[in-house]
Formats: C-alpha cells, sequence, structure tokens
C-alpha cells in the first residue's frame, strides 16, 4: 500500500484480530498505525526500511495466538426496538424474538474499528449473515445497535448508515470526557443485554475557558478555515484517522518561517477571504496556495506570500481569494494553542474531534514564542501545466482488469466539487471491475485509491475512516498527497505509475498471504 504501509492476508478473522493484538504489543520501531480487518491488518510505518521489518515480523508471527494479554469484558445495556429489527427477523427466518436470542445469549469479539472512532466491528462464532439495507439512511442515531454481514456494532455518534438497526443503548462508545475515550479495544469481549428502559447518562459540556493575553479574533472565516497541526497518528486501530494538514509541507513551511516547531497548530483556510485581527503583537507567514495579502491598520501595506511578517496589536490581515492552489496555511509564532485532543489540536471533519470549523468571533489563542529566530523566505513552488502524482499500484489492483488500470494511469481525470478532507472524488471514464463481490472491510491509509461501484476512484485524505470495503486500485505517494491538497474544484491530474517497495526478499520462498516460516523464535520480535 504505496512506499510506507502494507496489508498483510490472513487466514480468517481471528488470525487478523491476533496477528493485530501481538504487532499492537510488540512496540515495533517505526510502527505508526495497525489497524486489523475482516481478514487482513493493515500495518503503516514511519520509513520504508521500518515497513520492511515490520513486514518480516507480521509474515513470522505464529497464527492465531494473540498473546498473553487478557481481553475485558464489556455489558451494553440494549433496548430492541429498531426500526429493522422485524425486518431481520423474516431475512433471518428467526423472528424477531429470535434474533433478540442469538444477539444477546453469545459473546461477541471486538475485531476492529472503522468508520468513525469507537465504531467496533464486533463478530460471533454462530450469528445469521445480515444483508445491509438496499438504502443507507442519510442519518442514523448516536446509539443505535445495528446488524450487517456477520458483525454487529453501535453506531457512536450521529451519521449515515445502511447497517439494520435492531435496538438502541445509552452507552456511549466514544467519550472524550474520559481517561480511555474508546469503551472498546481491539479483541474485548462485548455482552448485549436487553433491559426495557435505558439509564441514560448527561454527557458533560465545558464552556469554553475566555482567552486571555495575546489571540488573534476571526473576523471573516472564508470558505472552511481549521485549526491543524501534524495530526494524531496512532490511533486509527480505535477509528481515529490522521486528520492534519493536507499539505504538510506547506504548513511545516508556514511553521519554520515564523520559528515555531513544524507541528505546530495552524490555520487551514480553502480558497482565501479570511480576515484575522490582532490582539497583541505577532508574528505571521502565509504558505501554500498564492493568494493577495493585506494588512489593515494605521499604515496598511500588503505582506508578500511566504515571508514572515508582523502584525500588530489591532491591524488586520484579510487574505483575499486564491489565484492559484486550494488551501492557504496561516502560522502565527507561538502556534494556535487550542486544547488538544487526542494529542493533537487538528479538527477532523468526519468524526467531529478537535476544534469547530471557525466562525465569526472565534478568539485563537496564541502560545509562548519559541526561542528560535523567523527565517528567511524559499522561493515560490512553480506550477508546470497538468500534475503529475505518484501512484504505487495496488493491494487490490487485481480485480479491475488490465485495461481498467492502463486507463487510470492513462487518461487525465478531473476533481470534482464534492471533494473534501475526506477525500478528493475524482471525474472521468469510470474504471471497470472484474470482481463484483463486496470485499471484505479492510484498513486504509492516508492516499488509498478506492473505486466504489460507479467506477469513479476517490482518493481518501486525512480525515478519512480507518477501514473501507472498495476495493484500491493504488495508493498515492506521501509526499504527493500535497498535490492534491492545492488541486482547486474542476482542476485536471494524472497519476504516474512508480514501483512498490519490495517487502519480501523474492528468494525467500515466500506466497501469498502470510506463509510459515524456519525462522528461530528467538529472532521474531512478536514472540
Amino acid at each position: 500500500m504505496g512506499p510506507q504501509a502494507a496489508v498483510v492476508e490472513c487466514a480468517d478473522l481471528h488470525d487478523a484480530v491476533a496477528l493485530h493484538a501481538r504487532l499492537a504489543a510488540a512496540d515495533l520501531p517505526g510502527l505508526v498505525d495497525c489497524v486489523a480487518g475482516a481478514r487482513t491488518v493493515v500495518v503503516r510505518a514511519s520509513t520504508p526500511a521500518a515497513l520492511r521489518d515490520v513486514v518480516r515480523a507480521a509474515l513470522a508471527a505464529p497464527r492465531g495466538v494473540a498473546g498473553t494479554g487478557e481481553a475485558r469484558t464489556v455489558t451494553i445495556d440494549v433496548v430492541y426496538d429498531g426500526e429493522d429489527l422485524d425486518a431481520v427477523g423474516e431475512l433471518t427466518g428467526l423472528g424477531a424474538a429470535g434474533v433478540v436470542r442469538a444477539h444477546t445469549e453469545q459473546e461477541w469479539t471486538a475485531a476492529f474499528a472503522g468508520f468513525a472512532p469507537g465504531f467496533f466491528y464486533c463478530a460471533a462464532e454462530d450469528v445469521p449473515d445480515v444483508p445491509r439495507r438496499d438504502s443507507p439512511r442519510t442519518a442514523v442515531p448516536a446509539g443505535a445497535v445495528a446488524l450487517a454481514g456477520r458483525f454487529s456494532a453501535v453506531y457512536p455518534r450521529r451519521s449515515p448508515g445502511g447497517w439494520q438497526l435492531i435496538g438502541r443503548t445509552a452507552a456511549r462508545m466514544f467519550d472524550l470526557d474520559r481517561e480511555d475515550p474508546a469503551l472498546l479495544r481491539p479483541g474485548d469481549r462485548v455482552r448485549y443485554r436487553p433491559v426495557r428502559e435505558l439509564v441514560e447518562v448527561a454527557a458533560r459540556t465545558a464552556a469554553p475557558a475566555p482567552v486571555r493575553g495575546a489571540h488573534l479574533v476571526v473576523d471573516r472565516p472564508g470558505l472552511q478555515t481549521l485549526v491543524q497541526d501534524a495530526g494524531r497518528a496512532g490511533s486509527a486501530a480505535l477509528g481515529v484517522s490522521p486528520s492534519g494538514a493536507l499539505d504538510a509541507a506547506a504548513a511545516a513551511t508556514a511553521n519554520r518561517l515564523v520559528g515555531n516547531p513544524a507541528g505546530a497548530a495552524v490555520l487551514e483556510n480553502l480558497l482565501g477571504r479570511l480576515e484575522l485581527t490582532a490582539h497583541g503583537d505577532h508574528v505571521l507567514a502565509v504558505t501554500g496556495a498564492t493568494a493577495p495579502l493585506a494588512v489593515e491598520g494605521p499604515a496598511p501595506w500588503r505582506p508578500a506570500p511566504g515571508t514572515p511578517f508582523a502584525l500588530r496589536d489591532g491591524e488586520r490581515l484579510a487574505v483575499g481569494a486564491t489565484v492559484s492552489g486550494a488551501r492557504a496555511y496561516v502560522a502565527v509564532r507561538g502556534g494556535v494553542a487550542v486544547p488538544p485532543v487526542l494529542g493533537s489540536r487538528s479538527t477532523d471533519t468526519l468524526a467531529g474531534l478537535g476544534p469547530d470549523p471557525l466562525g465569526p468571533g472565534d478568539a485563537l489563542p496564541v502560545g509562548p514564542a519559541p526561542g528560535t529566530a523567523v527565517r528567511p523566505p524559499e522561493p515560490l513552488p512553480e506550477s508546470a501545466g497538468v500534475p503529475e502524482v505518484r501512484v504505487v499500484p495496488g493491494p487490490r489492483d487485481d480485480w479491475f482488469p488490465a485495461s481498467a488500470v492502463e486507463s487510470f494511469f492513462a487518461q487525465e481525470w478531473a476533481l470534482a466539487t464534492s471533494s473534501d478532507r475526506v477525500g478528493a472524488r475524482l471525474d472521468g471514464r469510470p474504471l471497470e471491475r472484474t470482481r463484483t463481490d463486496e470485499l471484505p472491510s479492510e484498513g486504509t491509509v492516508p492516499g488509498c485509491v478506492q473505486v466504489p461501484p460507479s467506477g469513479l476512484p476517490v482518493v481518501l485524505l486525512q480525515d478519512a475512516p480507518t477501514t473501507g470495503g472498495y476495493p484500491v486500485i493504488g495508493v498515492v505517494h506521501p509526499q504527493d498527497l500535497a498535490v492534491l491538497a492545492q488541486l482547486p474544484p474542476g482542476a485536471r491530474l494524472r497519476f504516474r505509475r512508480v514501483p512498490a517497495p519490495e517487502l519480501v526478499p523474492s528468494d525467500s520462498g515466500a506466497a501469498a498471504g502470510r506463509p510459515a516460516t524456519d525462522r528461530p523464535a528467538t529472532e521474531n520480535p512478536l514472540e
């Protein structure tokens, strides 16, 4: 899956859960994220070299043995009055009462997370196969207990969904007020307990603290202005996407110009038209998309993009409409000091984590100045025609005929207006598939090019779900995600094929899946 991620195919769900448990507990150097799926485990590493070491450890792990850690048992109280309960009873031949018995009289395992933080696919030994709804609901309430395929799950927040609803619970599947926000973790045992009524637990909502000291006030937020930093990698197993700046290089450059660490929080703005007023004296820099800048105050002037400049107390910065590129990044010396959530100040637009999108009147606290100097400007990158984006084919390019793979790389694609931070949706000639069956859910990484039944690819970006069920024809090189971040709607692009890294030596005799190995157990970090 590109140069820094791989999908390890397992024998079955049990093997995938066991391998994930071993990898997660092994403290392997360079392992960034590890996500179980229905029959796979996806690993993402900090470097290609670290990825090779992680893959070797995964291939050498014993099958279906989860290790010594003891799983917890979590009981979830459910009122079985779901809208689809009777329909599920008819589909399975069990009747509504039989569905409830089948759901409550056995133990489920929290196998893997996906779709949203805290949304866990729970599996059991002997359950009926329940088809998804023909037409997904546009809004499923938080706490809905649902079935799909041979899995059960609880919706942690209001969201669209196509699962069959059989009940509801007051259990909070993901609660940032808890020390451990996720109610479930991979490998936990789950018991659903029928009850007549629910004991509702009031959500604690702390009022935002008033901003004191130096800060910036949003006068005009533009189309979408968000707080972003380096993201919250490492929580994909709980369904938490990495988030973070879409153009990580531009954000890091803006921070460097004002003397901040590369991962300090900045403002990510889409298509410009942003206005900020300074309370206290600040140093700012704007990078990424090119837009005219103006400082309004006693002595109006125009800073240059990509150059650090002072914004004095009471002055206003106006970022005009972008003239090239899509996303501008505004860094302030000291960083945007909003409270972190799960170790990051980034806004996750799909999961609703982090600060809300900025609106008029919002006050942004600024952290203390770092003990470093501002830096000189860098030459602005030059755009050269239709951009090319590097893609490593696979891991599911074998779901497509050779002609479709060639069409993916040969044609020009256009960025659809429906694109967002979850995915870059592409318009062009649809791609055919040789397989029409459903891909069992498996982990994803930013850059995965999924192809839904429409045949029009979607490049998953920083806020995408951590698992998916559409085949991935290729994975965008991590460094080229910035190209997609800077494409305005309707812009054209091409994909260029680059070779996949060699993860397993060609003379090792490794076949598809997880081969047996004669490597001594003492050399296996997962033992």
